[in-house]
This record gives structure tokens, sequence and C-alpha cells, in this order.
């Protein structure tokens, strides 16, 4: 939520004046922050920003009227959201953990200072137990997917939020009178304030099927709403509006202390083209624990498969030769290509040659060829005038920097035809990809894998769930 906060604050710093700056440096002290310290082994920057969001379901202070008895007990994470925005600043991913994930925690300090021992544990005493950083090292373990920024918001200061913007509207499929989320309202479409809206985002039994997965889903909506509603002209543009949210925002977060006013604005100008539109909402995939009904762990190969769609949603960064002209245009749909393992690793070629054919390359077969510890995209020494092009429309889809296609391929140790889903077959120069021990990874067209698709929550999700 705090990555579109900013936005506004773009029209702050439009003003020069003395009393804009003044404005601006009050509301950068008044944002509580933590470090993030959650050791040296971390995942590799990727060009995209990773912002973990948490809701804590602290009972102190002004907390204390959603269970006095949970005061003193800590707080757990009551949502763990994951806001993945592209290399390109032209996506973005919300990506939901469901808090009752039975998953492997690493070792951690604990609040006190303690070592807390690595183990299997539910995914939101990770936070209970050893705080934020505990949780962002657990879900770069889980992932690795390096988290950039973190924002932390509790229940005061999401009603404070939503009371700023004016109030959310959200719809419900049946009339709910549910006095542990004190949320009483009948069936159909409601302007909600802060008290309500922080019922409707909590309730777990009186909506859907009673479990944590539903009432995720109702959360990813209404954070579509919320995003609509901060990037929509009428909040932007009036000044008494933007500064009650401004100012009900600082006080709502606690936030890793590399996210200051400055780089919130940096943040904002690089997704300023972003609407709702472009936000997508989708739950990591579980399936029952075994152990206890009441849990549910990750889905494997579904939840590594998308983690990995996630960390190839990188950029490529082209090498342009000095003085070389620009090739024609080829397009996926043009190029036959042979993929040969190079890595050792078993049905590694069928892999990338499925995901290759899942972007039109037409594959042409699959194979082995020598351990390598390098990459290549290879074209016939004959292909020397349309072999580099083509080649080329392979090198842009893998991910990190833009590998040269070079002349020459190399025999494969064994081959065996792959079933291709294209139409047809192109005329042109067969490419050969050889996967080195440094397979850098197809880059994705969207982080959210078709597997997935049709779990996918966006604007145009039907918001009566």
């Amino acid at each position: 939520m705090l990555g579109w906060v900013s936005i506004g604050l773009t029209l702050v710093l439009v003003a020069v004046s003395l009393g804009a700056y003044a404005y601006y440096r009050r509301l950068e002290s008044e944002i509580p922050r933590e470090d993030i310290n959650v050791g040296p082994s971390r995942p590799p920057e990727t060009g995209a920003l990773n912002v973990l969001l948490v809701g804590s379901d602290s009972r102190e202070g002004d907390n204390k009227q959603y269970g006095a008895k949970s005061q003193g007990l800590g707080e757990r994470t009551d949502t763990i959201m994951l806001l993945h925005i592209s290399p390109n600043r032209d996506k973005a991913t919300m990506i939901s953990f469901p808090r009752d994930s039975m998953v492997v925690i690493p070792e951690c300090p604990s609040r006190t200072g303690a070592v807390l021992p690595g183990g299997l544990r539910q995914i939101n005493s990770a936070f209970n137990d050893g705080g934020i950083n505990c949780t962002i090292k657990t879900l770069e373990s889980l992932t690795n997917i390096k988290i950039n920024h973190f924002v932390k918001v509790d229940f005061t200061g999401f009603k404070g939020i939503v009371d700023a913007i004016g109030g959310i509207e959200i719809c419900l499929p049946k009339p709910v009178n549910d006095p542990r989320s004190k949320l009483v309202l009948g069936a159909g479409k409601h302007v909600v304030n802060g008290e309500q809206a922080l019922g409707y985002v909590r309730t777990r039994y009186a909506l859907g099927d009673g479990s944590d997965l539903s009432r995720i889903q109702r959360q990813q909506v209404f954070l579509t709403k919320v995003l609509d509603t901060v990037t929509s002209a009428g909040l932007l543009t009036n000044p008494v509006k933007l500064n009650a949210f401004l100012e009900s925002a600082v006080a709502a977060v606690t936030v890793d202390s590399g996210l200051t006013l400055e780089r919130m604005v940096e943040i904002a100008k690089s997704v300023k083209g972003l609407t709702a539109k472009e936000l997508k909402g989708v739950t990591v995939p579980t399936e029952p624990y075994p152990q206890d009904k009441n849990r549910v762990q990750f889905s494997q190969p579904a939840a590594g498969d998308f983690f990995e769609s996630v960390r190839n949603d990188v950029e490529v960064t082209a090498t342009p030769t000095p003085g070389k002209a620009a090739g024609p245009k080829i397009e996926n749909k043009q190029v036959r290509v042979q993929v040969l393992n190079g890595t050792g690793e078993r049905g590694k070629a069928l892999q990338v040659a499925d995901q290759l054919a899942e972007q039109g390359f037409v594959i042409m077969g699959v194979g082995n060829a020598a351990t390598t510890a390098t990459t290549s995209i290879r074209y016939a020494k004959k292909d020397t005038t349309d072999g580099p092009a083509y080649a080329d429309a392979v090198a842009a889809r893998l991910s990190k920097e833009k590998k040269t296609p070079v002349a020459g391929k190399v025999r494969p140790v064994n081959t065996e035809p792959y079933k291709s889903p294209a139409a047809q077959t192109p005329d042109g120069p067969i490419v050969q990809l050889v996967i080195g021990a440094d397979w850098p990874g197809v880059r994705v067209v969207s982080a959210i894998p078709d597997s997935l698709k049709d779990k996918v929550v966006d604007s145009n999700t039907n918001p009566c769930l």
C-alpha cells in the first residue's frame, strides 16, 4: 500500500516553497523505522521491487479493543503479502502467504535477543517470535526472492488510512453479523469507514468458506479498491484530502530504514503509470497439511514454479555492439530452437523447452550436450546472414545480462523429438540453446504462471465475495 501512498508525496514536492519543504521533513521524521538485518546471505537483486506488507494483530495501545486478553502476548502477522513490481515498473503482483501455512523457519534472533532454532512452524510465528527480520529471512529462504523494503500496518493504522481516503466501496454477497470482527452490514454494496473496513478484511467465518484462503481473496479485492481510490484524481488534487491521507499514512505504518521519503518519491515516479488495472493478486499454491486439517502447506511443484516465475521477471540488459546496424525484427513464432542440456541436471532441457514453447518459439528437439559452465546461444556458421537475428530473439528471452549469440554449433550427446504446440513450422535457421551451469532462466512474460491464471484477483474480479 505505501508504494502508492508515495504518489501523493510527488505532489507535495512540486512546491518548492520553504513551507512545503518543512512539511515534507516533518512527515519524514514522524515515520517509525526499523533496520533490515537478516545476515549477508541473501537472494540476488533482479531489478524488480519487492515490498513486504504485513498486517500486525497486536492488541497493544489503541488496538486493545480487538482483544484485551491478548495484550502482552506479542504480535503475529494477521496478513502477509509481498508486492512484486516488475523491473520495467509496468506490472504489479500482490502475492499472499496464508498465515496458516506450515513452513520451515530458519534460525533467527528472537525479540529478546536469544537464538530461535530453525524448524517446522506456522509461518506467522516468525513475526511473533523473531519480529520483522525473522519474517523477511523466512520468506527469502522459502522463495529465494530478495525483499527490498517492508511496511507494517496495525489495526488502528489501517482504520485511519481508510477514513482519510473517505471510505472504500465493498460488496457483500449476504448479510453479515460477526461479533468477532465487529462487522454488521446487510447484503449488497456499501461505502465502509475504517472500522467497518477492518471488520470486512478480518472476518473469516461469516463470509466465504471460513478459511484463511477465502479471506485472502477479499483482502486482495479490497486493496485493488484502495489503489484505485488513492490514484484517482479526486484524492491527489484535493489538498485537504491529500493532507489527511498523508498524515494518516505516516501515523499508521512502520517501515524499514531504507524507505525514506526520497526513496518513496523515487518509487512513485517509477510506477506513476501503474493503475489498479495492472495490479494482480494471487495466493501461493497450498494444499492441506496432513497432520492438522486447520493448517496448509505449500503445494509442490506449483509453489516452486511460481516463485521461479517471480524471480525470472527481470530486466534484460542489452550490450550494444558499436557501429553494428540493427537487424530485422524476428518474432518468437519464426524461430526454431534445439534445446540441449549441458548442466547434468536431469530433465532440464525439456523444462526449458516447455518455457520457450509457452512464449511462442518452435522447439525442434531436446537433448544433452557435454557438460559446460557457460550457457550459449548458437547458430550455424553457414547462417551468418540471418542466424544472428534469429538467435538474438532467443537471447532476449533469457534473464539477466543479454548473451551475445555465437557462430558454430556443438555436437549433441543425444537428442529426441519434441512435440511442439506450434500450428506450423517456419522456415529459417535453427538456433541451438546450450544450457550451462550459469543458466539464468527464461525471462517470464508474467510473474504469474498460466497454471495460476484462474486464481488471479484483479480489478475485474467480482467484489461480492
